[in-house]
């Protein structure tokens, strides 16, 4: 298993424990179609010649199709009508790059942690920004574990508004606050802490420094394990707590 980062801890109020339900992010924790997003980007910022980096393609992690293209227009002036065909544009190129996803293209132990929490009877919710969300795990062949699925066409407010974690906890059927949190973005860790969710960060620390606890990559990870992990957290924070109060 990849080894925890500790992250400093988060000064809100913990969420609870057990842990009742999960909610996935997609892009970047279960697979990985950044590249995919990025070269759609890129094909359209080059057709109406706006300079688009790969640094400038991290700025858009965990955000709407919507503000990715006001990123990348930068001072750019364009009608909304404009604005909508440009979107359609790139998603048309996103759509026909993820035809080509398959089951391979899942992220280490993506397949084998969402076993585990079906196994342990653990609701299961994705909450994904993108409105291709469905299309992608159907490719990838585990949309049969999901009880449900909240994307960029659910709520009004994305990341980094709570909304669209607290639209798939209700859709489960689950409080918030025995919900845990998969992302890989900034955006994604600060709306599961607004909506009182453990956030686990999935990628590099630096780019998550307010998760409650960091990992490589879903490899190695376990109900058992992070229920464990996640009540050292909930002590800490409780004896901090208290050594405040006194």
């Amino acid at each position: 298993m990849n080894n925890p980062i500790s992250t400093e801890m988060n000064q809100t109020l913990l969420p609870q424990l057990p842990i009742m339900g999960a909610i996935f992010d997609l892009d970047g924790v279960l697979t990985d179609t950044s590249e995919l997003h990025f070269r759609a980007w890129k094909k359209l910022a080059d057709e109406e010649k706006v300079l688009f980096t790969r640094k400038d393609n991290e700025a858009l992690r965990g955000i709407s199709r919507r503000e990715s293209l006001l990123l990348i227009l930068k001072d750019k002036v364009v009608s909304e009508t404009y604005l909508q065909e440009m979107m359609a544009r790139k998603n048309r190129y996103y759509i026909d790059s993820i035809s080509t996803l398959t089951p391979k293209d899942l992220l280490p132990g993506s397949q084998e942690l969402l076993e585990n929490l079906r196994k342990e009877g653990i609701k299961i919710a994705l909450g994904s920004a993108s409105k291709n969300a469905r299309s992608v795990i159907g490719s990838l062949g585990i949309e049969h574990f999901f009880d449900a699925v909240a994307d960029g066409e659910s709520v009004l407010n994305q990341k980094p508004a709570p909304d669209l974690f607290l639209y798939a906890s209700k859709m489960i059927g689950i409080p918030s606050s025995n919900c845990v949190v998969f992302e890989d973005a900034a955006a994604g860790i600060e709306a599961a802490l607004v909506a009182g969710m453990w956030a686990v960060g999935i990628g590099p620390q630096m780019r998550l420094p307010s998760a409650h606890m960091v990992f490589n990559n879903l490899e190695g990870i376990t109900l058992k394990i992070l229920s464990t992990l996640l009540t050292r957290v909930s002590d800490l924070k409780t004896h901090l707590s208290t050594e405040n109060i006194h």
